[in-house]
């Protein structure tokens, strides 16, 4: 199984890259988002990649972070979601954004991509929001940060809600809320507090 190539751009197509590797030319497919931060033909890349292996075929998909491919995966568990509509919305949606839409399961900002209807980005919000990964949900929720303080503090107060019960997505929403009633500057103690108060 191929996890990375680190090569030299050597051609593309629409939604496509050629990468040479020692000699070696690998087609890696990819979102509108990956293409777009190719380097020009002849520099440098490095890119994650998930390999797709059938009977009749052998594919390789290229991503720009490994955040992104772990996107690839989860989206791909869903059911009715392939290849072409998975890369369809990374091509629309960061990985941010993606957690974003699915913690506070928005599915109209799901179905911006192309080829996604109401009832595919429903089962994508609804079957992912306990599937994103705790810190990354964190990460995105915490508008006070970029700064890693910020993210600790959301993640610490969204780990306790989780541990009293709640649904991570429950939890989410109502931190979101805490968070607006109380500033970018509040403890975690008090995030917890006023979002239990929400969850009332």
């Amino acid at each position: 199984m191929i996890g990375r190539l680190r090569g030299l751009v050597d051609g593309r197509g629409d939604n496509w890259a050629l990468i040479d590797v020692g000699g070696v030319g690998y087609m890696v497919e990819g979102s509108a988002r990956m293409m777009d931060a190719l380097p020009a033909d002849g520099e440098a890349v490095s890119l994650a990649i998930e390999t797709y292996v059938r009977e009749d075929q052998l594919r390789l998909f290229g991503f720009e972070s490994e955040e992104a491919r772990s996107w690839f995966r989860l989206l791909m568990g869903v059911q009715g979601v392939g290849a072409k509509v998975a890369l369809a919305i990374q091509g629309v949606l960061s990985a941010n954004e993606l957690t974003q839409a699915v913690a506070s399961e928005d599915k109209a900002m799901v179905s911006r991509a192309p080829g996604v209807g109401p009832k595919v980005a429903q089962r994508i919000v609804q079957e992912l929001k306990d599937k994103v990964p705790e810190a990354q949900f964190a990460a995105t929720m915490s508008r006070a940060g970029e700064t890693s303080e910020g993210t600790k503090i959301i993640k610490e107060a969204l780990s306790a809600l989780v541990n009293l019960g709640y649904q991570r997505s429950q939890a989410a929403q109502a931190l979101t809320a805490a968070q607006a009633a109380l500033g970018d500057e509040a403890s975690v103690e008090a995030l917890i507090k006023q979002g239990l108060r929400e969850l009332m």
